[in-house]
């Protein structure tokens, strides 16, 4: 895997004259690594450069996230986005609203679920869940690392009879264990999704998707365009299919700057 700056004078002539669609993860992407979901807070600069991008008429932006899609707007507020919620069961954004329906008895399942696994990790200082409506999330980040391997046995001692069932889906993440509705859905579906919508539009100019992220929730999202788009890790390379790297949120941060810059020449 390459250091995307060091392919920086090939790679822009390639971005050159493109419509882009760019994807962008939140946490560890546009944020960095906190300890709670609710310190991963946007800086203004991101923010701007956002906001700029997305009012390129030769741009778009797309958040594509594990948050639930209220969360995720609320860390944004800007119009032109599209958000993508609970890695993509809830999508909203200009002319787009998507709302996975679930039934009663997955809401049923997820709540006793909730309920058990909330009484069983009491004795385990940092662990917490979070409740994202169309899913849960048991986090593991700020618990003794000698206890981790305790905290994933209880979680699937809790939801194996659900899972064997095909009644949930169960997504690992960074420190993080995910109870999702049993669908074939995932990030990538959502990317190719967009795509998809986007070239129905019929852009006269030829479409380039670029995907930035830094979780194991993202590898669906790079196999879906690794052959199309342009790929990029954020963080540790080892064991990913994206094709370039970037070390952490600051220099994303300069990826997008160059972004800005480069469709300003083409102006």
């Amino acid at each position: 895997m390459e250091h995307i700056f060091r392919n920086w004078e090939t790679l822009k002539e390639k971005l050159r004259g493109k419509y882009l669609f760019i994807f962008l993860d939140y946490d560890g992407t546009l944020t960095p690594i906190v300890k709670t979901p609710e310190q991963a807070v946007l800086s203004k600069e991101i923010r701007e450069i956002l906001k700029i991008l997305s009012e390129n008429p030769y741009c778009k932006i797309a958040i594509i996230s594990g948050r639930s899609l209220e969360d995720v707007k609320n860390k944004f507020n800007l119009r032109n986005l599209v958000y993508s919620g609970n890695h993509g069961l809830e999508i909203e954004g200009p002319k787009i609203k998507y709302i996975t329906s679930v039934s009663s008895g997955y809401r049923k399942i997820i709540n006793q679920i909730k309920d058990e696994l909330s009484k069983k990790i009491i004795p385990f200082k940092g662990a917490f869940i979070e409740d994202k409506g169309l899913s849960i999330a048991l986090h593991f980040r700020n618990v003794d690392q000698k206890q981790a391997s305790i905290i994933k046995t209880i979680f699937h001692e809790v939801i194996i009879v659900y899972l064997v069932k095909n009644k949930i889906k169960v997504k690992p993440g960074k420190k993080v264990l995910e109870v999702r509705p049993p669908l074939e859905w995932d990030k990538g579906k959502v990317v190719l999704w967009l795509l998809a919508r986007q070239k129905f539009a019929r852009i006269k100019k030829e479409i380039l998707s670029v995907y930035i992220g830094d979780d194991t929730t993202d590898e669906d999202a790079f196999k879906a365009i690794q052959r199309i788009g342009i790929t990029i890790l954020v963080g540790k390379t080892k064991g990913s299919h994206a094709r370039y790297c970037l070390r952490n949120h600051d220099e994303v941060k300069e990826f997008l700057e160059r972004i800005v810059k480069l469709q300003k020449e083409a102006i």
